[in-house]
C-alpha cells in the first residue's frame, strides 16, 4: 500500500513540473507568465523557456513573403518534439489552421477584447485622420479594411514587435498605425488606444485575441491537466473562425477576416470578410447565424460561411 502511494506521489510530482515554451517578447512573455500563473494556482510547478522564432528575427520583409505567422510557432513545436518543453503559449491568430501530425491544441483560454485598435498621437480616430495620412499596418487584412473605409490614406507596412511598433509610431514615421487591442491591454497600455473598432466597422483577424496553448497529441496526461483552463465558448467560436480561414486556405498572403460572436438567443453569428490585396475589386462579405453546440457545429458553420465567400 505504502509502495503504490509513494509511486503515485512521484509520478504526480514529474507530471506537475511543467515547462512552457514561448516566444520573448514582451508581450509574448505577458502571456506565458499568464498560463503559468493559472497553473501554478492548480498547485503545479512551472517555468518557461523563452526563444526568438525567425518570424521575430525576419523583419525586413512582409510575413507573406517568408513563410507566414507559422514562422512564429516552428521553434516552439521543436521544442516539444525534442522533450525541452511541455506546453507551448501561443496568440491563436499566429497559429496556422492546420498544425503538424502529432500536435494539437489543448485549450483556448477566456479571450480578451478581439477588436482592433487605433493608436496616435495626435488624432483621436480614424476620421480625424488628415487625407494623405500615414497609417502602419503589418497586416494585409486590415491594409484591405482600412482602404475600404478611408481609399485617400497611405497605408504603410509596419513590422516588428508591439513595443517597436510603438516606438516607430513615436519617432514620427506614421501619423497613426492599427494594433490588436488585446495586446495593449494585457500589457497595461489600454491608455494609448485613442479608438477602437467595432467588428462590424473592422472584422477580426480569426482568432484574434485569444490564447491558444498547443502540446503534442501522446501527451494525454498534459490534455487532461489543461481542461480547466478551456473556455468552452471562445473555443467553439475561435473554431468557427479557425474553419472560415481553413476551408479558404487562409495566410497571410490573404486579406481574410472572421469573427464569431454569441448572440442572445444562444446561437452562434459569425462574420467574414475577403479583400482583393491590389483593391481592384470590392470587398466580399459573409454572415450567418446557426446552432453550434460543439465543435463540429462550430466548424461546420465557419465552412458554411466561407462556402459564402467563395460564391
Amino acid at each position: 500500500m505504502l509502495a503504490s502511494s509513494g509511486l503515485f506521489l512521484i509520478w504526480k510530482t514529474v507530471l506537475s513540473n511543467i515547462v512552457i515554451a514561448t516566444r520573448e517578447s514582451r508581450l509574448a512573455m505577458w502571456q506565458a507568465e499568464h498560463v503559468k500563473a493559472l497553473l501554478q494556482e492548480q498547485g503545479h510547478t512551472v517555468e518557461l523557456l523563452g526563444m526568438t522564432t525567425r518570424g521575430d528575427q525576419i523583419l525586413d520583409r512582409s510575413l507573406s513573403k517568408v513563410g507566414g505567422k507559422g514562422l512564429f510557432v516552428k521553434e516552439l513545436e521543436t521544442a516539444l518534439e525534442d522533450g525541452r518543453a511541455d506546453i507551448a503559449v501561443h496568440s491563436l491568430k499566429d497559429v496556422p489552421m492546420d498544425l503538424p501530425e502529432g500536435f494539437a491544441l489543448a485549450c483556448v483560454l477566456e479571450r480578451e477584447d478581439p477588436r482592433d485598435a487605433l493608436v496616435s498621437p495626435r488624432y483621436a480616430s480614424l476620421a480625424e485622420l488628415p487625407q494623405g495620412a500615414v497609417v502602419g499596418t503589418s497586416s494585409l487584412r486590415r491594409v484591405v479594411l482600412l482602404r475600404a473605409l478611408r481609399p485617400d490614406l497611405r497605408i504603410e507596412s509596419l513590422r516588428g514587435n508591439l513595443d517597436t511598433r510603438l516606438r516607430k509610431l513615436d519617432e514620427g514615421q506614421y501619423d497613426a498605425i492599427v494594433l490588436a487591442a488585446a495586446g495593449l491591454k494585457r500589457l497595461a497600455l489600454e491608455s494609448r488606444i485613442r479608438e477602437c473598432f467595432e467588428p462590424d466597422t473592422m472584422l477580426p483577424a480569426a482568432g484574434q485575441g485569444a490564447l491558444g496553448i498547443e502540446v503534442r497529441t501522446e501527451r494525454a496526461d498534459l490534455l487532461a491537466l489543461l481542461a480547466p483552463l478551456d473556455s468552452r465558448r471562445d473555443g467553439l467560436a475561435t473554431a468557427a473562425e479557425r474553419a472560415v480561414s481553413r476551408t479558404m486556405g487562409g495566410s497571410c498572403s490573404m486579406p481574410l477576416a472572421a469573427h464569431a460572436r454569441w448572440q442572445p438567443d444562444g446561437r452562434l453569428r459569425i462574420d467574414a470578410a475577403l479583400g482583393d490585396p491590389e483593391g481592384l475589386t470590392p470587398l466580399v462579405r459573409a454572415q450567418l447565424v446557426a446552432e453550434a453546440a460543439d465543435a463540429a457545429q462550430a466548424t461546420a458553420l465557419g465552412e458554411a460561411a466561407a462556402r459564402l465567400l467563395q460564391g
